[in-house]
């Protein structure tokens, strides 16, 4: 059975979420909650204990396939098991993800940690409006993570905080289109749009939802009408390009592309699809310049990779080791260093000459700093040094929403880790504040 204070931090979560439970159940490996919006949520203390059958249990209750399943786990689940709950259209929430979880709702004192500090700029607002900033913070946060079914129940918290809210009514819209329930979001951008009709948010995501029915030209036609406008609309910009990638005019994306480098000539990305946009056009020597280019500002192998794979590219080759610097006293394999006897002889006098040296002679270093042998270098240590690996984030222009169902197989995120993915997140999403 699962221990009491991860039973506890569980019911925790589900009551700070603003849960209506329909039904709770214990189980060998966990909690089940199922709730009054459809959602089956399954907290799971240690992945290694589960087996796949408990996994398509979940997927099958009462004999009904579940497209709404949320698990949550403080490890790991193995591969197999992620994609088989993303096949079904369900959700993971794994790691350091859970952990971020716990903290967003205050709860970090179950976690063995000190409760977090609000924001500077939040002691300023009032209680209600302190607690509704939180909420729509957590609910744009999930929806950029790729986590529609947690945004989701944010946003409904919000709308239960301030009925009358526009933009967490739109991000619930959002939320439902991420989760592949097409004709609910719909409806809801209609409620938007009946409101406000020049709402731009809503009307982006009903152009969206034409992409979501398999609609693509009504879609880009949706988009042009909204630049005719407004040229200088940036977002609506970056939704017709996704759109026309995924629709394969290259020729078309192009103009898009080259029309956003004007306004940020230095973003790796763009730069990617520019180069990507110049060899589907036939341009190949350009083509190839432009890729070196975005790996030059700061494109990351990483991120290259993933975005190969959301084109369906064959992604590079990984880059090769980089080679010991000169002096650094680290001989390469392939050359390795020659000495002389010469040099044998001097080394053995430096180091008589060493030992007969006073054991004073070495203080000549800083205080506190160990001396560092001419060749060799120190090691850094502590969380600023070694490479970072930078994941992208869902505020990037070039992609926008299509619900799991749309997806192409390979492109569902992997919501193991507590950094954001953009592969296919909505690109109408706020960015995290």
């Amino acid at each position: 059975m699962a221990s009491a204070p991860f039973v506890t931090l569980s019911s925790a979560l589900v009551e700070a979420m603003g849960q209506k439970l329909d039904a709770a159940k214990p189980t060998p490996e966990g909690l089940v909650f199922q709730t009054s919006d459809g959602f089956l949520y399954a907290f799971l203390e240690d992945p290694n204990t589960i087996s796949l059958d408990t996994i398509r249990h979940l997927l099958n209750v009462e004999g009904k396939v579940l497209v709404r399943l949320v698990v949550l786990t403080p490890g790991h689940l193995p591969l197999a098991f992620s994609d088989e709950i993303s096949k079904h259209g369900g959700t993971t929430v794994e790691g350091t993800r859970f952990a971020e979880l716990a903290r967003q709702l205050g709860l970090e004192t179950y976690l063995g940690e000190e409760p977090r500090a609000p924001p500077k700029e939040a002691r300023r607002l009032l209680p209600s409006a302190q607690q509704l900033d939180g909420v729509m913070h957590r609910a744009r946060t999930w929806l950029d993570w790729g986590v529609p079914a947690l945004s989701l129940r944010f946003y409904r918290q919000a709308m239960e905080l301030k009925p009358g809210f526009l933009p967490a009514r739109v991000g619930l819209a959002r939320s439902l289109l991420g989760l592949g329930l097409i004709d609910d979001a719909d409806r809801a951008f209609d409620e938007v749009l009946a409101l406000r009709p020049e709402d731009v948010e809503a009307r982006l995501g009903k152009a969206a939802v034409l992409g979501a029915r398999s609609r693509p030209k009504d879609e880009i036609a949706a988009y042009r009408k909204l630049l005719d406008e407004d040229d200088g609309r940036a977002e609506v910009r970056a939704h017709l390009l996704a759109a026309l990638v995924e629709a394969g005019d290259w020729a078309g994306a192009r103009e898009e592309i080259e029309a956003l480098l004007r306004k940020t000539p230095e973003e790796p990305q763009l730069r990617f699809l520019h180069s990507e946009s110049l060899l589907r056009t036939g341009e190949k020597a350009k083509g190839a310049e432009e890729r070196a280019e975005a790996r030059r500002l700061g494109l990351s192998y990483e991120r290259e990779v993933a975005l190969c794979q959301h084109l369906g590219l064959q992604p590079p080759s990984p880059p090769a080791p980089p080679e010991p610097a000169p002096g650094s006293g680290e001989p390469s394999a392939a050359a390795p260093v020659a000495r002389s006897p010469k040099s044998r002889r001097a080394r053995r006098t430096s180091t008589v000459s060493r030992k007969t040296q006073p054991k004073t002679a070495g203080k000549a270093a800083p205080s506190g700093a160990a001396p560092v042998r001419a060749g060799r270098k120190r090691k850094e240590s502590g969380p600023g040094s070694g490479l970072r690996f930078s994941r992208p984030c869902a505020s990037s222009p070039f992609f926008r929403a299509r619900p799991r169902s749309c997806t192409p197989s390979g492109t569902v995120p992997n919501l193991s880790e507590g950094a954001p993915s953009a592969i296919i997140l909505p690109k109408f999403a706020p960015s995290p504040k």
